[in-house]
């Protein structure tokens, strides 16, 4: 079975560094393509470039990808432009752009640098025996049950309109900050909920760049609907997620300038922390 995602996500080499893609209009949110389902093809470019030049590595696992996002992509073809800058023992680092052909002018979206490694060697029983011992850990937020939870596919057919990739996704929100959805936000700034993909399809560490920008800007609870354009992610991927549903996190300390930040963090079904991200956006104007 082949499944949404990686359909979606499909790359062809080119040669030199260069992956051609097609972005899918499944992944449309306000007025451009899903930062997150972007950041996860430039990940797929990446993993795809160490195989080709450092394949004795085995650094297939982002573990930290860091992007700006420079313009608007829409649906249609695309590439990668990438290259390795450093291959080491540890981890390697590539940087990427990626581009659309408008009028034949190559126009670039995104800029990203991502450090790659083995998340399997990284938790070896050592490290995470010393780790366990400082007490130090961010816990999952308690939520009620999925089934009690608000479906993203029950949105208001206006907002998905504007959001078809919510039909990608499996999304249950959290009711004490989903009010927004009726009119009624929390002003606390958070969005919380169960995730999975609305094909079942299991999560990997690529994966979980999309996760981190999947939900609803963070503004939606404050009151402020609307597209937020993203200028710049960093997303860490802390482990590979066991199977089954994830608790995603999204909140906001500051609303400044027409700008604010929003911090996600990510659980899988063990309770165990598997992905970070900070991003700073741009605040939605007022319709």
């Amino acid at each position: 079975m082949t499944f949404e995602f990686d359909r979606d996500t499909l790359l062809e080499p080119r040669g030199d560094g260069r992956y051609d893609a097609d972005l899918a209009p499944g992944w449309v949110v306000g007025g451009g393509v899903n930062g997150g389902y972007l950041l996860a093809m430039i990940g797929r470019a990446i993993a795809a470039e160490l195989a080709a030049k450092a394949p004795a590595k085995a650094h297939q696992d982002p573990f930290s990808v860091s992007a700006h996002f420079t313009s608007a992509a829409v649906p249609g073809p695309a590439y990668v432009q990438t290259e390795l800058v450093r291959s080491g023992g540890r981890f390697s680092t590539v940087q990427a752009r990626l581009v659309q052909d408008v009028d034949g002018v190559p126009v670039p979206r995104i800029a990203a640098h991502g450090t790659y490694g083995d998340l399997d060697s990284a938790h070896d029983p050592a490290s995470e025996a010393a780790a366990q011992a400082l007490g130090i850990r961010l816990p999952a937020p308690v939520l009620p049950p999925p089934e009690e939870c608000f479906e993203s596919r029950d949105a208001p057919p206006e907002f998905k309109k504007i959001a078809p990739l919510l039909e990608r996704f499996g999304t249950r929100f959290d009711p004490a900050y989903a009010m927004w959805s009726v009119g009624q936000p929390s002003r606390s700034g958070v969005i919380q909920g169960w995730f999975k993909l609305a094909d079942e399809r299991p999560l990997d560490p690529i994966a979980l760049l999309m996760v981190l920008d999947a939900l609803p800007p963070v503004t939606f609870d404050l009151g402020l609907p609307g597209w937020a354009p993203t200028l710049e992610l960093t997303a860490h991927v802390r482990a590979k997620p066991a199977p089954g549903w994830v608790v995603v996190r999204h909140a906001t300390r500051t609303v400044a300038g027409g700008l604010f930040e929003e911090d996600c963090e990510v659980w899988d079904s063990t309770g165990r922390l598997v992905a970070q991200s900070r991003q700073l956006a741009l605040q939605p104007r007022p319709v």
